[in-house]
């Protein structure tokens, strides 16, 4: 099964080249390329069988996403949010209620998460036991292709914060409906310009009370999979680094054949015979396959510790994986700009897949997941410092976007 996914993704190639100009234009994926990698289960290969998914493994989604993103980064981000709050969605939902959202509607598309927008987000409890939600957030990526947005919020009562058994402010990510909030079109950026990440808006939308309940993950997990046992951070890091890696790769490709063609002025032989070029081809590979090659052997190591037992993962399988995606996209980023660099003035051209993914790689490298600050905190733990509770094993914090 899994194969025969990476196989598809070669197969939709040219249409997700093509798919890939028109977003650079529109600043979104088109629909019809939406409408095809639905067709095509990518927004579902990471469900549970049960829900008609192909109940992928954490390296196996890395696998996957990088595949698209060697092609497209745009894309790939798509269906990575996609894919990824669909799978949240579904081990944080009741498993009868998800039968009825993904079996009644195969073709279902979630988003969510988000930063603060120019409208704070509050939510009020209703007599009839749903919710109401006000507020606006950014960086919603893929809202075009969604049916439901998860967009967090405090939750108020009599204008005052509910306090939760901790004493503490009850903050939630709500479950909303595609026709209870509106796009606002604030996405006009150059890396990962195709995402589609627009502020979304909601002004008192519904959560009908069946969908007051569900979060981004449930403990104990309704299903067998450890991707299900993976507090939130950990799943966001492993993602995103996941089309970061992609971008490298592909950055990779394209020097490669830009190397066989390209004649540099006042030179008879390609870029190719070239010391510059062939060394750091030869570097950057290298970089590639080693970070590519920590990311997954951290990876790993989560995944066979909670097949081994444990409820969730312990602060050291957590720091080292969130170190591994933190390290492979900053990396990755520099891989970029050194074949760029190398490629000379025939890599600045718009029309070069060498400019779009010099873009692309920063737009990943600067997610809140896997960003260069988190060296910090991680670097801290490594030298004694205690932990902050997204570091700490457990749970972490479930804040996504």
């Amino acid at each position: 099964m899994f194969a025969n996914r990476l196989a598809r993704v070669e197969g939709m190639r040219a249409e997700i080249e093509t798919g890939a100009e028109e977003a650079q234009r529109i600043r979104r994926l088109p629909d019809n390329l939406v409408n095809s990698l639905v067709d095509a289960g990518f927004f579902r290969f990471t469900l549970p069988a049960a829900l008609g998914g192909e109940d992928a493994t954490s390296t196996q989604t890395i696998a996957v996403l990088e595949a698209i993103a060697a092609i497209d980064a745009s894309t790939a981000w798509n269906v990575m949010l996609g894919s990824e709050i669909n799978a949240m969605a579904a081990g944080g939902m009741d498993p009868q209620l998800a039968h009825e959202v993904y079996l009644m509607d195969p073709k279902v598309i979630m988003c969510g998460g988000g930063g603060p927008g120019s409208q704070p987000t509050r939510a009020e409890r209703q007599k009839d036991g749903s919710v109401r939600v006000w507020g606006q957030t950014t960086f919603i990526s893929g809202c075009h292709n969604a049916r439901y947005c998860f967009m967090g919020a405090p939750l108020f009562k009599d204008g005052q914060p509910e306090l939760g058994a901790n004493g503490l402010p009850i903050y939630k990510m709500w479950f909303l409906h595609r026709d209870q909030w509106e796009i606002v079109d604030t996405w006009d950026v150059a890396g990962l310009r195709g995402s589609g990440s627009n502020d979304v808006r909601a002004e008192g939308g519904l959560v009908p009370e069946k969908y007051v309940g569900v979060d981004l993950m449930t403990i104990p997990a309704h299903y067998d999979n450890p991707v299900f046992r993976m507090p939130v951070p950990l799943r966001l890091a492993y993602n995103k680094v996941a089309v970061a890696l992609g971008v490298a790769r592909g950055a990779l490709d394209a020097f490669r054949d830009l190397a066989e063609n390209k004649v540099p002025m006042l030179s008879t032989a390609t870029l190719r015979n070239r010391p510059i070029a062939q060394y750091r081809m030869g570097e950057c590979m290298a970089q590639y396959r080693a970070m590519r090659a920590y990311v997954m052997d951290a990876m790993r190591d989560v995944e066979e510790e909670l097949e081994a037992g444990a409820e969730l993962p312990s602060a050291a399988t957590t720091q080292a994986a969130r170190l591994a995606c933190v390290h492979a996209s900053n990396e990755c980023m520099k891989v970029v700009d050194t074949l760029h660099n190398t490629a000379g003035v025939s890599g600045m051209r718009m029309y070069s897949p060498l400019e779009r993914k010099l873009r692309d790689a920063h737009g990943c490298a600067t997610h809140r997941w896997v960003s260069h600050p988190l060296y910090q905190d991680l670097g801290g733990i490594l030298l004694g410092l205690d932990p902050s509770p997204e570091f700490a094993g457990g749970l972490g914090s479930p804040t996504p976007r």
